[in-house]
């Protein structure tokens, strides 16, 4: 398989002629497969040749290291924003929903000479957007997006947690540790739950226990 390229890439997908002076706006969510939260998105347009040693995609990144290129990309970034879709919004329309309509609210937020995220997905956007699966771990702008959309997220998490300490988001961020599920299944569900997690989990446990008692 061919070594990506971002100057390629760019030329291939978008005809640009010159890549050194093309704005790319690189989107990325997290939170996706979190029991509890917000789904966020960023929007990130990086300037030309931006580089940092630590720039990559945000899951292969410490929580310090995160957070010291997180500062390092909202000084310098031509512009970036942040999207978030509540928990009540996606147990009222549904996680593949939330999971476009995130990328379509950020496109009308930041303007850009071309749009792309990483996955695979459909987006009919009021601009065209390409999607590129690993994007985050290959076109700078993307990994910058899944940086600060991962660090607002974990704040957020951090700040709830003290709404609800015995689920444990501080530290597991709201996706499906033991000890949060043990949590759910203790205390039940919190506002902040999604219903399509939390559903399947209480389905699995009466599962369990039916299972059990037949034994």
């Amino acid at each position: 398989m061919p070594r990506f390229r971002l100057t390629t890439y760019l030329r291939d997908t978008f005809g640009v002629e010159d890549p050194r002076s093309f704005l790319l706006c690189g989107m990325d969510e997290v939170g996706r497969g979190s029991y509890a939260g917000p789904l966020v998105a960023a929007a990130v347009v990086l300037p030309p040749r931006f580089r940092h040693p630590l720039l990559r995609d945000s899951k292969l990144l410490t929580a310090r290291q995160r957070e010291a290129v997180d500062v390092v990309i909202r000084r310098r970034a031509v512009s970036w924003v942040v999207a978030e879709i509540s928990a009540a919004d996606i147990n009222s329309r549904g996680l593949g929903w939330a999971n476009v309509e995130i990328f379509r609210r950020l496109v009308d937020l930041v303007d850009a000479d071309g749009y792309c995220c990483d996955g695979r997905l459909r987006i009919n956007a009021t601009r065209t957007v390409h999607c590129l699966v690993k994007g985050d771990n290959l076109v700078p702008a993307i990994s910058a997006a899944s940086i600060v959309a991962k660090v607002h997220r974990d704040a957020i998490m951090r700040t709830m947690h003290d709404d609800a300490p015995h689920y444990n988001w501080a530290s597991n961020k709201g996706y499906g540790a033991r000890e949060h599920r043990d949590a759910i299944l203790s205390h039940g569900p919190h506002p902040q739950h999604r219903t399509v997690f939390i559903d399947g989990l209480m389905q699995l446990d009466l599962a369990i226990e039916v299972a059990a008692a037949s034994r």
